[in-house]
Protein backbone atom coordinates (compact mmCIF):
# COMPACT_ATOMS: atom_id res chain seq x y z
CA UNK A 1 0.00 0.00 0.00
CA UNK A 2 3.07 2.57 0.98
CA UNK A 3 4.43 1.57 -2.25
CA UNK A 4 1.67 2.58 -4.49
CA UNK A 5 0.98 5.74 -2.18
CA UNK A 6 4.84 6.42 -2.85
CA UNK A 7 4.44 5.58 -6.71
CA UNK A 8 1.00 8.08 -7.28
CA UNK A 9 2.82 10.31 -5.41
CA UNK A 10 6.17 10.56 -8.02
CA UNK A 11 3.87 10.47 -10.69
CA UNK A 12 1.74 13.83 -9.55
CA UNK A 13 4.97 15.51 -8.87
CA UNK A 14 5.97 14.32 -12.45
CA UNK A 15 2.76 15.85 -13.80
CA UNK A 16 3.12 19.42 -12.22
CA UNK A 17 6.72 19.07 -12.89
CA UNK A 18 5.69 18.21 -16.72
CA UNK A 19 3.10 21.21 -16.31
CA UNK A 20 5.42 23.78 -15.23
CA UNK A 21 7.99 23.69 -18.21
CA UNK A 22 5.05 23.89 -20.51
CA UNK A 23 3.72 26.71 -22.16
CA UNK A 24 0.08 26.40 -20.26
CA UNK A 25 1.72 27.27 -16.80
CA UNK A 26 -0.06 30.25 -15.56
CA UNK A 27 0.53 30.34 -11.51
CA UNK A 28 2.95 32.93 -10.58
CA UNK A 29 4.05 31.23 -7.03
CA UNK A 30 7.10 32.50 -6.45
CA UNK A 31 9.26 35.99 -6.94
CA UNK A 32 10.80 36.89 -10.52
CA UNK A 33 14.31 36.31 -9.39
CA UNK A 34 13.33 32.03 -9.49
CA UNK A 35 12.48 29.44 -7.26
CA UNK A 36 15.01 29.35 -4.49
CA UNK A 37 16.83 32.06 -5.96
CA UNK A 38 17.69 30.08 -9.21
CA UNK A 39 17.13 32.31 -12.18
CA UNK A 40 16.39 29.54 -14.36
CA UNK A 41 12.92 28.57 -12.50
CA UNK A 42 11.29 31.51 -13.50
CA UNK A 43 7.83 31.81 -12.15
CA UNK A 44 5.92 32.03 -15.32
CA UNK A 45 6.97 28.38 -16.63
CA UNK A 46 7.50 27.92 -20.11
CA UNK A 47 11.03 26.27 -19.91
CA UNK A 48 10.85 23.56 -22.55
CA UNK A 49 10.42 26.87 -24.88
CA UNK A 50 12.82 28.44 -23.71
CA UNK A 51 15.35 25.64 -23.85
CA UNK A 52 14.50 25.16 -27.66
CA UNK A 53 14.74 29.24 -28.72
CA UNK A 54 17.28 29.80 -31.91
CA UNK A 55 17.02 25.87 -32.81
CA UNK A 56 15.62 23.76 -35.44
CA UNK A 57 13.20 22.07 -33.19
CA UNK A 58 11.66 25.18 -31.33
CA UNK A 59 7.89 25.14 -33.75
CA UNK A 60 8.11 21.43 -32.25
CA UNK A 61 8.30 22.81 -28.67
CA UNK A 62 4.54 21.00 -27.89
CA UNK A 63 5.22 17.27 -29.83
CA UNK A 64 8.44 17.42 -27.90
CA UNK A 65 7.11 17.59 -24.63
CA UNK A 66 3.86 15.62 -25.60
CA UNK A 67 6.29 12.64 -26.64
CA UNK A 68 8.39 13.05 -23.19
CA UNK A 69 5.20 13.43 -20.91
CA UNK A 70 4.15 9.56 -22.33
CA UNK A 71 7.81 8.05 -22.40
CA UNK A 72 8.12 9.37 -18.81
CA UNK A 73 4.87 8.11 -17.67
CA UNK A 74 5.39 4.84 -19.61
CA UNK A 75 9.12 4.46 -17.76
CA UNK A 76 7.76 5.28 -14.17
CA UNK A 77 4.73 2.30 -14.82
CA UNK A 78 7.63 -0.44 -15.77
CA UNK A 79 9.50 1.04 -12.74
CA UNK A 80 6.31 -0.14 -11.16
CA UNK A 81 5.35 -3.32 -12.15
CA UNK A 82 9.32 -4.28 -12.10
CA UNK A 83 9.00 -3.30 -8.33
CA UNK A 84 4.83 -4.65 -7.59
CA UNK A 85 5.15 -8.31 -7.63
CA UNK A 86 2.30 -10.22 -10.06
CA UNK A 87 -0.77 -12.29 -7.57
CA UNK A 88 -0.75 -15.36 -8.88
CA UNK A 89 -4.36 -16.68 -10.07
CA UNK A 90 -6.21 -18.66 -7.76
CA UNK A 91 -7.41 -22.09 -8.96
CA UNK A 92 -10.65 -23.44 -6.57
CA UNK A 93 -11.53 -26.28 -9.00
Amino acid sequence: MIRRVLFLGLSAALGVWFYYISRFWDLRLWDREGLFGIEALRPQGGLLARWLRGTDLAPYELLIWVVAFFLSLTILQKIFDFFTPTEEPHDDG
